[in-house]
């Protein structure tokens, strides 16, 4: 017997006591709001849903395929389709909707399905049950689709953070987890939450942005990509400063594809997201504490523990704290070529936030001591930003030059100049070098990079027609 006629003989065996509970009558000469008749197709959908898992074994669909699993579960919905509106049948189109909502019900998010799949999504924000805005091409619209209620809501969210060991209930009320495809979540629920469940979700492409794809958006330029491809393989210490949704991930994830083969990568996150192609991988992620609150492994610990890991390279997604410390004392002490992100304006900033950081980890260090710890162990700052119309740019690549006095000094290499915004609100500038040869290039010399001298001549002309 296969797995579809042993799901039927479920239905009908389980099923028949609810035949003919709640079917859908027409009602002559009354006309339904549009209000009330999605909440009636929401009624009739979860009643669908609820009978649907009565009747069928999922642990029989964990064995197929998503595909095979969807073909199943519509053979078995077909039926109670059939029942619920036989007195006011469904057209091929709302069945077909009907059918396919079931099934993302069954084994996806529900709603926000559609959004997972489209490509040109790249965010999924739920401010409640009755509200999801998503993000394309840099701007946020709302949608049409919507939940059933809180209740609704909160079982997607338990459904994705329960895939990847977390958790998320009253005495932890938020939670940062991922999709199955590395896409970054984050939920926050009652008490903390005053409107009801709030989910965000930071998609991933399946097949990651590459540095040629970076210079057709003019988020860079080839003597940018060329410079950082240098620095990489030279082993310099990177720091990738920017605010939310600039592009730091997608940044970090292109210049690890510079880190050679051979070399032992290490990876510490959050919530892991990092797409790295090399072979040689290891991903540490961190765990929260238990409901008793024992057993947290924090991103200081993971850092610590790598150490002992003979790593090359140590690729940390994001420092937020004390862990700051740590990362600087790997890249001051043998662990040259270490890449991390931070959350700051500027490059500028992004230096006054590590002093903050190394402050939080409890040493009495004098604000000098922290200046040289950091201007020693970081050589290149990236700042990525993302401008008014949505579109994301490197807008500077810095060197740190070390100190002068009681201040950390750096010099930019390249920078993004803006000159205005059109019409369309689209910003207009460019890229351009500022004629200055960092004192990194002799090492990149030394190190089988040749330092592409010709790419820092600036051409007043090349600025005058790059202005509108």
């Amino acid at each position: 017997m296969n797995l579809a006629e042993r799901l039927n003989r479920n239905a009908a065996r389980r099923g028949s006591a609810s035949t003919g509970k709640g079917k859908v009558k027409a009602v002559p000469g009354k006309k339904k709001t549009h209000a009330e008749s999605q909440d009636h197709y929401f009624d009739v959908k979860t009643r669908i849903h609820g009978r649907l898992i009565d009747m069928i074994d999922l642990s029989l669909l964990d064995k197929l395929s998503e595909t095979e699993m969807r073909v199943e579960i519509a053979k078995v919905a077909e039926g109670l389709l059939w029942e619920e509106f036989q007195n006011a049948p469904l057209n091929m189109a709302e069945r077909k909707r009907m059918l396919s909502e079931i099934q993302d019900e069954v084994i996806g998010l529900g709603p926000l399905e559609p959004f997972i799949k489209d490509p040109t999504v790249n965010d999924i924000l739920v401010n409640g049950h009755n509200q999801v805005y998503v993000e394309r091409a840099g701007r946020l619209e709302l949608t049409p689709a919507r939940f059933k209620d809180d209740d609704h809501l909160r079982k997607i969210i338990d459904r994705i953070v329960s895939k990847v060991g977390r958790r998320i209930d009253e005495s932890q009320p938020l939670c940062d987890a991922r999709l199955l495809d590395g896409s970054r979540v984050n939920a926050v629920i009652p008490p903390l939450a005053i409107d009801g469940p709030s989910l965000s979700i930071r998609k991933f492409s399946k097949d990651p942005l590459e540095v040629a794809d970076l210079i057709g958006f003019d988020s860079l330029t080839q003597g940018m990509a060329q410079l950082m491809e240098g620095i990489v393989r030279t082993q310099l210490n990177v720091l990738i400063s920017g605010g939310t949704g600039s592009g730091k991930t997608t940044l970090l994830n292109c210049l690890s594809r510079n880190v050679p083969e051979e070399e032992r990568i290490v990876t510490i996150e959050d919530a892991a997201e990092l797409q790295l192609k090399q072979e040689h991988v290891v991903r540490l992620e961190t765990r929260p504490a238990n409901i008793e609150g024992k057993g947290e492994i924090t991103m200081r610990d993971l850092v610590k523990n790598c150490l002992r890991m003979r790593p090359d390279r140590i690729i940390v997604g994001e420092v937020r704290s004390a862990e700051a410390l740590d990362m600087l004392q790997a890249m001051n002490t043998g662990h040259d070529g270490s890449l991390t992100t931070i959350h700051a304006n500027s490059p500028r900033d992004a230096l006054m936030r590590l002093e903050t950081m190394i402050s939080m980890a409890g040493l009495n260090l004098s604000p000098v001591s922290m200046k040289r710890y950091i201007s020693s162990a970081i050589d290149v700052i990236i700042q990525a930003t993302r401008l008014v119309d949505g579109t994301r740019k490197v807008i500077s690549i810095s060197e740190v030059t070390g100190m002068e006095g009681e201040m950390i000094t750096m010099q930019e290499i390249f920078a993004f100049e803006q000159t205005g915004v059109d019409g369309d609100g689209k910003v207009l500038g460019y890229h351009t070098a500022r004629g200055i040869r960092p004192k990194f290039a002799e090492k990149l010399e030394r190190m089988g990079c040749p330092f592409p001298t010709e790419m820092f001549n600036v051409s007043p002309l090349a600025r005058k027609e790059a202005r509108p």
